[in-house]
């Protein structure tokens, strides 16, 4: 076989490694939401669980047909709640798998709400820096904030870093 060219059989062993991740992905899910259904339990609040898995997570949501007002009380303030939810979900799903997880919670629709804020925040921080050609500092934001606002800068077409020690990291987009 000349170079640059792939077998059969690596192509096989490609996909089925990809199905394999997949299964991975959505046995997490299952676990996360088995453990999140018992949660809910123990605390007599309604709620549904849905899973996804996007990229290289696996997504779990608690979501409600009805007032998400009760499930509020599982996001907390800012989502302190939701990011030690999170944090028990995983080590769950460690416990059983005993491979570490990159599983994501959401609740109510929260993240998926600040996400969308903070998508905009990075877009109009890398329009300021445009404008300017200076660069601008944010607040200091979680992991999955940062990760948001970077993404978000990227497809502005600019780059941007994290500076500082937990928790008060923050993302810095810099000019061209």
């Amino acid at each position: 076989m000349t170079e640059g060219t792939t077998s059969a059989v690596e192509v096989e062993a490609g996909a089925e490694s990809g199905e394999n991740v997949v299964a991975r992905l959505e046995r997490e899910g299952d676990i996360a939401a088995d453990y999140l259904e018992g949660l809910l339990d123990i605390a007599d609040l309604d709620g549904d669980i849905d899973m996804d898995v996007e990229g290289d997570r696996a997504l779990v949501s608690i979501v409600s047909d009805g007032t998400d007002r009760a499930l509020q009380r599982l996001v907390g303030q800012d989502g302190e709640v939701l990011e030690a939810l999170q944090e028990l979900t995983r080590l769950a799903v460690h416990r059983e798998t005993g491979e570490r997880s990159r599983l994501m919670l959401d609740i109510a629709g929260f993240r998926a709400r600040k996400r969308s804020e903070l998508a905009d925040l990075g877009a109009k921080a890398a329009d300021q820096v445009k404008s300017t050609g200076e660069q601008v500092k944010l607040r200091p934001m979680t992991p999955f904030e940062r990760k948001v606002v970077h993404d978000a800068v990227a497809a502005a077409g600019l780059r941007s870093e994290s500076e500082g020690e937990e928790p008060q990291r923050c993302v810095v987009v810099l000019p061209s």
